[in-house]
């Protein structure tokens, strides 16, 4: 097995659990071991490398937490995606920079891009009637061609027509936003809550019911601080976790 042609250095104050959980991950990355396949048992670890189950347990347990592999009772454990780390609740980047970063290649399919009247909530968001029309953008969001998230946008189409007029599949909408200082998104107020797979992740997202999703509420504010994007993303808990760097308040 590719694992076993590797070595661990003993003679290293390297810890033997970590030498071992870099090992693993360096052939999944090699694609030596594939999505769902079968690593090792512990038991075959232990005994080829000549370490103790507990330094085995140690690894593969942290893996696990890790998002690298995951544990099936009485079968053994298996190799999963890691999750993609996604810092953009804090920034201002475009999905494809995040994905591209992560070393993956992104793509993007238009469910639906038409004019609508907001409902209520979305009149709401964008401090708008409920009568007026808004530019309606549904997104399928990819990254190796593995859908990550999906994501529904309201702009207000008194300011926003010409969107309509672009490619969303290739172009990155905060790129076409800039065309005006009365469109271009200079913040967003980001609400993060969990909750669980609809039909429609189902659909678009290839998850089971009841799947975890990561539900990301964002208002784009212009530099007049009004409301330009009101968007609802659905993330795939299994595929995604997000960064948030904390700072102590001022004078501490």
């Amino acid at each position: 097995m590719a694992l076993f042609d590797q070595q661990i250095n003993k003679e290293t104050r390297i810890p033997l659990y970590f030498q071992l959980k870099e090992l693993i991950i360096k052939e999944i990355k090699n694609g030596s071991y594939i999505k769902d396949s079968m690593i090792p048992t512990e038991k075959e670890i232990s005994e080829v490398f000549a370490i103790s189950r507990t330094t085995v347990r140690q690894a593969i347990s942290e893996l696990v937490q890790e998002g690298w592999l995951y544990r099936v009772k009485s079968k053994g454990t298996f190799v999963s995606h890691p999750k993609l780390k996604q810092d953009f609740i804090q920034h201002l980047e475009s999905y494809n920079d995040q994905i591209r970063r992560s070393g993956m290649v992104p793509s993007t399919e238009v469910i639906a891009l038409k004019v609508m009247k907001a409902t209520s909530i979305v009149a709401q968001n964008l401090d708008i009637k409920e009568s007026d029309k808004v530019v309606y953008l549904f997104r399928q969001r990819f990254a190796d061609d593995e859908p990550i998230v999906t994501i529904k946008t309201y702009l207000p189409y008194d300011v926003c027509e010409f969107v309509l007029q672009h490619d969303l599949r290739n172009e990155a909408l905060y790129e076409i936003l800039k065309k005006t200082d009365i469109t271009e998104i200079k913040y967003v107020d980001r609400l993060v809550e969990a909750t669980i797979a609809t039909k429609t992740d189902e659909q678009y997202l290839n998850v089971k019911p009841g799947s975890p999703i990561q539900l990301i509420t964002s208002i784009g504010y212009n530099a007049y601080k009004r409301p330009i994007e009101y968007s609802i993303a659905r993330y795939r808990g299994d595929r995604n976790s997000f960064r948030v760097t904390v700072f102590p308040p001022p004078n501490h």
